[in-house]
């Protein structure tokens, strides 16, 4: 969906940067406190549940691919 002006009630948000992070320890519905590349997840915006694990599809939103962190891509591709 195209980005509306920022303060726009209901506009999308495009993000900066997409990071991948690992699952908190004991609750794999959440993120854990650092991507892996080291950034403070606390207060980045979650996006929906992608697995690395499905070699078919990305492990971020495919529509955010120009935005993915080149070093969370990089341990994830390891």
């Amino acid at each position: 969906a195209p980005a509306g002006a920022p303060g726009t009630p209901g506009a999308a948000r495009v993000p900066r940067r997409v990071h991948a992070a690992p699952a908190a320890p004991g609750r794999s519905g959440a993120a854990g406190p650092r991507t892996l590349c080291g950034k403070d997840t606390f207060a980045m915006e979650k996006a929906r549940r992608m697995s690395a694990e499905e070699p078919a599809n990305p492990w971020y939103p495919p529509e955010y691919a120009s935005q993915v962190c080149p070093d969370c891509a990089a341990v994830v591709e390891t």
